[in-house]
């Protein structure tokens, strides 16, 4: 399995310090363990200066050992092995900590793995090519897309990504919602609109509940202007449905054009219709009939979701007291009228995605408003026998569009809420895309309009677009001077021994870690954040260490790292869909 570079030297260190252990008990400077030895940490410090890797084994091993951790950790440096290691030394430090200090052979090897991988320098196997989905965006197809599905939209795309680069067969897919009690009120409105063009706004009132959005009205009139009034002979139901069947399309590839535009792709795209088409949803709820989760009651059928999630709650160590302050109701699945509800459709869904199509773990981007249907929906794929902890929902906070210290709500060109479509007429889409991810999906996110067109190092993207873009400059006026990068050897990589060079080398060496995380915490923040350290440490360097030196040699090693952290710039920028330009 393939590992990043930080893995890999924590591997190798772990199993050093276990056969110095091992050494250390079989020549009895260390009594023989009266229980297994237990699993140890092995740890980064913040500080340098500590060491690049340090461990508790020591202090994780007193209890089996019977000894002070400090006279364990002095038995290990004792029979320490380092030879031939990525390690040239070690210290114990405090009460039992282990420090260890990598060889400059390691940083020579960070380097040469990243020429050696290039475009591909990043991915691991962490994922073993299990198959996930995300499902994100997934906005309701009346109405244009807001500020929530431009974040989510972001926060989606980046955490497939990461899952893509983490070695996961990863599926994007964004679910159509085309059925149900929106849709019926898409319906209405049209109607009324198009009724409204011929009879007048007090001959037809529109409907309390309807959607009121221009578009509404734009539908009607685009219809009207190609169809005349051929709809006013016939009933309302054939009337909204040849409105629907008009304008759904429509908007549902205006979305997939905004998609687009954002740099976004799916690759599903699933109709909620599909499944009532098939008898999925009623199937569904005929399993959860049959295992006795539902009941009947005034014509409808409900689901027993306070019985359901008392349980699961009790199980979890809950007092009752606690349940009961949540009010837990029951759920209506199948209405009187014998149309299933939304609830319905979405066990329905998510059975199909873990039946039907064979994926491990679904995980789904969904605005905090939806909080309180987590548990509802995950007891209910328990109820059906599908698994509900196969189901993530990450839970996404709202957004705040702000203007020179002041709150933003409305776009100056409509004088309506502002959409995605609006957002991406007014900032860069590398911004939109790279602020959206600038916060973990939980926090807040106050999003500064300003900023995003800035073209200074206060705008974060621009500043690490920014350091790509002096790399190539760098590049390209040393190959002016007839300086140009020749393949990098490990005598030449191991004279960067400069801290700036050392520090930017250990930041490098830390990218596939950091995708790694990103996509085990569901947070691809981590990777804008890690693209904004990189660009820092390689400032840092730039200013420490001319690229252009006397020593022919040195400057080469330079040139290599300058064109090792493009690469890996360039990397994280690819992952996350933004550009990464040349000059600036």
């Amino acid at each position: 399995m393939k590992y990043g570079p930080i893995s890999q030297a924590s591997r190798e260190l772990e199993g050093i310090v276990r056969e110095a252990l091992d050494a250390a008990i079989a020549d009895g400077s260390l009594p023989a363990p009266q229980q297994p030895l237990p699993a140890f940490l092995i740890e980064q410090p913040a500080d340098p200066s500590h060491g690049d890797f340090a461990t508790n084994a020591a202090m994780a091993s007193a209890r089996a050992l019977r000894r002070p951790p400090r006279a364990i950790a002095d038995a290990i440096l004792a029979h320490l092995k380092l030879e031939n290691s990525h390690f040239e030394r070690a210290e114990a430090a405090g009460p039992g900590f282990l420090n260890f200090f990598v060889s400059d052979r390691w940083f020579a090897d960070v380097l040469s793995r990243i020429f050696e991988e290039g475009d591909r320098y990043g991915r691991t196997d962490l994922g073993e090519g299990k198959k996930v989905m995300v499902e994100f965006v997934s906005a309701n197809p009346t109405g244009p897309m807001h500020m929530g599905n431009a974040r989510g939209g972001a926060i989606g795309d980046g955490l497939a990504a990461a899952l893509d680069w983490a070695g996961y067969d990863c599926t994007r897919e964004f679910l159509i919602n085309d059925a149900g009690n929106q849709i019926e009120k898409f319906a209405k409105s049209l109607e009324a609109r198009y009724l409204q063009h011929f009879d007048g706004e007090e001959a037809v009132p529109f409907p309390e509940d309807g959607y009121h959005g221009a578009d509404i009205t734009a539908h009607a009139e685009a219809y009207i202007a190609e169809h005349g009034d051929s709809l006013r002979g016939l009933s309302s139901e054939q009337r909204k449905k040849a409105l629907v069947d008009y304008a759904l399309p429509k908007n549902i590839q205006k979305m997939k054009d905004d998609l687009g535009r954002y740099r976004i792709t799916f690759d599903n795209w699933f109709s909620e219709t599909t499944l009532h088409q098939s008898g999925a949803v009623m199937r569904a709820v005929e399993e959860l009939t049959r295992r006795g989760y539902t009941y009947e009651k005034d014509g409808a059928i409900w689901y027993k979701n306070a019985e359901v999630q008392t349980e699961a709650l009790l199980r979890q160590g809950k007092t009752q007291q606690q349940i009961d302050q949540l009010e837990l109701k029951d759920d209506v699945l199948v209405r009187a009228n014998g149309f299933p509800t939304y609830f319905a459709a979405d066990i329905a869904y998510h059975a199909n995605k873990f039946v039907d199509r064979g994926y491990e773990k679904c995980i789904n981007v969904w605005g905090a408003d939806h909080h309180g249907h987590v548990a509802r929906l995950k007891c209910a794929l328990d109820a059906l026998g599908v698994g509900g902890d196969k189901l993530d929902i990450v839970l996404m906070q709202l957004v705040r569009l702000t203007r020179g210290g002041e709150l933003v709500r409305m776009s100056k060109r409509t004088g309506n809420a502002i959409t995605l479509s609006d957002l991406l007429d007014e900032v860069p889409i590398d911004a939109a895309r790279f602020f959206f991810n600038m916060r973990e999906p939980g926090t807040a996110l106050d999003f500064d309009l300003d900023l995003a067109v800035e073209q200074s190092s206060q705008n974060p993207v621009y500043y690490v677009q920014y350091a790509h873009a002096r790399i190539c400059s760098i590049v390209k006026n040393l190959s002016a001077e007839g300086i140009a990068p020749e393949t990098p050897s490990t005598d030449r990589l191991l004279m960067l021994t400069d801290p700036a060079e050392r520090e930017l080398v250990r930041e490098l060496a830390a990218f596939p870690e950091e995708i790694a995380r990103a996509a085990e915490n569901y947070d691809p923040a981590r990777l804008t954040h890690y693209a904004i350290e990189t660009a820092t440490r390689f400032h840092k360097f730039y200013n420490s260490c001319r690229c252009k030196c006397e020593d022919r040699d040195l400057c080469q090693a330079r040139l290599s790292l300058c064109l090792a952290t493009r690469q890996v710039i360039r990397n994280v920028l690819t992952m996350l869909k933004i550009d990464c330009p040349e000059t600036m």
